[in-house]
């Protein structure tokens, strides 16, 4: 593994090779074990949101808004800005971005890779503006969604890559400040979306870590990321439903509520 090839490439062309040439291991989890709770919390979303699937049902406005971007994400040709409107709006909706925290979209974050500097995006993030511009939750688009299996994104390595540079950047930003850095056991929460299903994620990043990826260097440890992708137990159901079906969108809404504890609100 030592001897795998490590290069300055761009941060969307990150795969698993790349995670394997940096001892990075993703693991799965079920929900007691990722979120750290046995039972997981009811969304604090208004009632109709889990009780009508169309938007047409919907008596407040910004709930209908929501479920319409819904609509047009599932839409076989949709295209990304969908993804990243309806994610932006469903964490305003959840009260992931609110106040001095903001959801920002497309959003550059620098990352010195093997001697040079790149740049990751950051399809959604939420910033904290009341702590030095901090990023505390990193989106990644899946753009394989009704591509098939022959689309070459991998939207789980570029995620990680990007949780990476996060790491890099806000602990710049502290020390510039005379802040302390937050290095132990140091962890970046982030969500591969595809289409409205989400996969959450826990990214431990330290400091050697981001040294090692800065030089090109393989790391002394491996690094750990936990992974979780919402069930539903209905018979039948498939992955690519997203949040369409209310049994999905109930499940789907309790993980990203009980999220919110991860990410640090």
């Amino acid at each position: 593994m030592a001897n795998l090839r490590r290069s300055a490439e761009s941060w969307s062309d990150w795969t698993e090779a790349d995670l394997d040439a940096y001892d990075i291991v993703v693991v799965s989890e079920d929900a007691a074990t990722f979120f750290g709770q046995a039972v997981l919390p009811e969304p604090h979303v208004q009632q109709e949101l889990l009780d009508y699937q169309k938007a047409e049902d919907m008596v407040n406005d910004n709930n209908a808004e929501l479920i319409n971007l819904l609509d047009l994400v599932m839409v076989p040709s949709s295209e990304d800005s969908a993804v990243v409107d309806f994610t932006t709006e469903l964490l305003k909706t959840l009260g992931y971005a609110k106040r001095h925290r903001v959801a920002r979209t497309r959003k550059n974050i620098p990352l010195l890779i093997c001697g040079e500097w790149r740049h990751a995006k950051a399809d959604v993030c939420v910033m904290d503006r009341g702590d030095q511009d901090d990023i505390m939750l990193l989106v990644q688009e899946d753009r394989r969604f009704g591509q098939g299996e022959s689309a070459s994104s991998d939207p789980q390595a570029q995620l990680i890559g990007a949780a990476i540079a996060t790491f890099s950047q806000n602990k710049r930003r502290r020390i510039e400040a005379g802040l302390p850095s937050r290095d132990s056991k140091h962890f970046i929460p982030g969500i591969v979306v595809a289409g409205t299903t989400p996969t959450f994620y826990k990214i431990y990043v330290n400091s050697e870590l981001e040294h090692s990826i800065r030089h090109g260097l393989y790391p002394c440890m491996r690094a750990r990321v936990s992974r979780h992708r919402p069930a539903v137990s209905r018979p039948g159901h498939r992955w690519s439903e997203g949040m369409e079906p209310l049994d999905a969108r109930k499940e789907i809404l309790r993980c990203y509520e009980a999220f919110k504890a991860i990410v640090g609100f």
